[in-house]
């Protein structure tokens, strides 16, 4: 059956345009606030003389609050509406982010970061709802990766140029210049944004079904029931799980102990990682959206990821222009996991895309949560006492141990991936439906 191509007036365009780059604001600064706490950890750690552990824990608070949050948010703006959430997650992540710039003690600044995570925890289920409803069902999947490639300039805002600025300046100083910009943002969302494109100026809309329990209940009950939904949040628990606990903590010390990288050349292999993470996640999601299939893209990008870690699980040795273009790869392929979050909406009922979104990526900080300090348990225990400098040396077997959790779990993705209904790049859920009613 033929589709008949979405016509936009210049005016109608331009609404979209605002709408979809004014959300854009607060999910930048959900990647900034993620990443942020490695590039000022020495100066707060002085300036509240804690531990590193202590840091550890001023740092994961975002992520407790941020998972704790997804299934939450998707429920608000399914019932209340993206502009009122983030209206809420603006002027609370705001204030979170002046209370810890301007914290007088250890416990005020967990205060402030645990505020910080909640206010920007509502920014990218958000953003995929109004991507949802205002652009075309056939375009969800470059839109949400343009989204992504864009939102990934905040992680690198978060790196160099925040740790110059707070040699500079003062760390404290920049958060709450931060928050007074999260205040702006927020304030933005609800001048500018609509919940649909039909709702009038004063934002009044007849198009959310209201707050109501059982509506919220038996919504909810709905995508977790619906099996289509639980492939799609297996592939992500394996596949950002993994890449989480590598990227965002092990790979830079993983490249040094065992490749002998010098520190400068760990970081750069990240950075490139997160680099080709974000273009894939745009280039995929194209991709995906031009040939009208997700299942494929998945198959192949899943496997390929799940591959390329057994290299890594053998410590074979790499010249720099090799192991650089290898990273580039992986980054490509890892975002193929974005591609879970459009089926999960594609495979649901569209008044439930953000409960069905936020399922699916809850997956993904879930993978992370749990992996991350399972691997680094795997690698206390089989520690023979080597330090330099204070820092932990493990041997390649240690890593090899301790990442075949990853390498179990990144092959976990690429199997579920065969399990993923195809949609054709349109939201199936009515046909679904129709093939489980009883005949």
């Amino acid at each position: 059956m033929s589709r008949t191509p979405l016509i936009l007036s210049s005016s109608q365009l331009r609404r979209r345009s605002l709408a979809l780059a004014v959300v854009l604001g607060p999910y930048v600064l959900s990647f900034f606030h993620r990443f942020a706490p490695a590039a000022i950890a020495p100066d707060v750690s002085a300036d509240f003389s804690i531990s590193a552990a202590s840091m550890g824990i001023l740092a994961s608070t975002y992520f407790y609050v941020y998972t704790v949050m997804q299934v939450p948010t998707g429920i608000l703006v399914d019932t209340i509406g993206s502009r009122r959430i983030l209206l809420a997650g603006g002027l609370i992540g705001g204030i979170g982010s002046i209370l810890f710039g301007l914290a007088p003690s250890f416990a005020w600044a967990v205060a402030g970061r645990t505020l910080i995570g909640l206010g920007v925890s509502v920014a990218f289920i958000a953003m995929l709802k109004i991507v949802a409803v205002w652009f075309d069902e056939r375009r969800f999947a470059s839109v949400a990766g343009l989204c992504i490639l864009i939102g990934n300039s905040g992680s690198i805002l978060a790196g160099a140029p925040l740790s110059l600025m707070a040699q500079s300046i003062g760390w404290r100083g920049i958060f709450v210049a931060v928050g007074l910009l999260s205040l702006v943002l927020g304030v933005a969302c609800w001048v500018w944004v609509r919940d649909h494109p039909d709702d009038d100026s004063s934002g009044t809309s007849s198009h959310l079904p209201g707050f109501d329990r059982t509506v919220v209940l038996t919504g909810l009950l709905r995508v977790v029931r619906n099996p289509a939904t639980w492939p799609c949040m297996i592939v992500a628990t394996g596949i950002a799980g993994s890449f989480f606990t590598f990227g965002g903590l092990w790979g830079g010390t993983y490249l040094m102990q065992v490749h002998a990288m010098s520190r400068d050349a760990a970081s750069g292999h990240l950075s490139l990682y997160f680099a080709s993470f974000a273009a894939g996640s745009f280039l995929l999601g194209t991709l995906s959206d031009r040939i009208g299939r997700r299942k494929p893209v998945l198959i192949i990008c899943t496997h390929v990821y799940a591959l390329i870690w057994l290299l890594w699980l053998s410590g074979f040795p790499l010249a720099p222009p090799w192991s650089y273009a290898l990273f580039v790869l992986m980054g490509v392929v890892t975002s193929c996991f974005t591609l879970t979050w459009v089926c999960a909406k594609e495979l649901n009922p569209p008044l439930l895309s953000g409960m069905s979104t936020s399922v699916t990526n809850m997956g993904c900080f879930l993978g992370a949560a749990v992996m991350q300090p399972l691997v680094g348990w795997i690698m206390d225990l089989r520690w023979q006492g080597d330090l330099s400098g204070g820092v932990r040396i493990f041997t390649p077997a240690d890593y090899r141990v301790s990442f075949s959790l990853l390498v179990v779990m990144a092959w976990i993705g690429a199997a579920a991936s065969w399990r993923i209904r195809e949609t054709g790049a349109r939201n199936v859920w009515a046909e679904g439906a129709k093939l489980q009613e009883p005949e």
